[in-house]
């Protein structure tokens, strides 16, 4: 696992692509996220081979709140354990950084992603209806409390 660098991004959006297709953030918003050092953490996971196989974000307002702005692993690798460590090394950010909670959305057809979810302490707080776009998924905004 390392931070996540502008030459990644086309891995990434290869990535993107494949699991999120037209809801898929844009190249242009991963650009914006990576230029905002002083409140976003952005890693990525590599296979043994070096291909990028995972990647995840987090924005922090110290001392109150952090939000988990993505976690995306490549089909062909999960349910390895790699969105989990992803997760965890993002919780120990808004840790290090002072955060209270730890806000995020999760599409509500994603039951794998929230059962990790719940798994590290966090609870369903509100639900956006038909967030997700075009599709119009309900998306479910969970919190955890530190």
């Amino acid at each position: 696992m390392r931070a996540m660098r502008w030459w990644d991004i086309p891995a990434v959006m290869s990535i993107e692509d494949e699991l999120f297709g037209d809801e898929a953030w844009s190249e242009g918003m991963f650009w914006s996220e990576l230029a905002e050092r002083d409140t976003r953490r952005y890693l990525v996971e590599e296979e043994p081979v070096g291909r990028l196989c995972a990647y995840a974000g987090l924005c922090a307002y110290a001392p109150h709140e952090a939000y988990i702005q993505t976690i995306a692993v490549a089909p062909r690798v999960q349910r390895r354990g790699i969105g989990e460590a992803l997760l965890v090394e993002l919780l120990g950010e808004a840790k290090r950084r002072g955060c209270d909670h730890v806000d995020l959305e999760v599409r509500a057809d994603n039951d794998p992603a929230m059962r990790l979810y719940e798994r590290h302490g966090f609870a369903q707080i509100a639900v956006r209806r038909g967030y997700y776009q075009p599709s119009g998924t309900d998306a479910v905004v969970m919190r955890r409390v530190k």
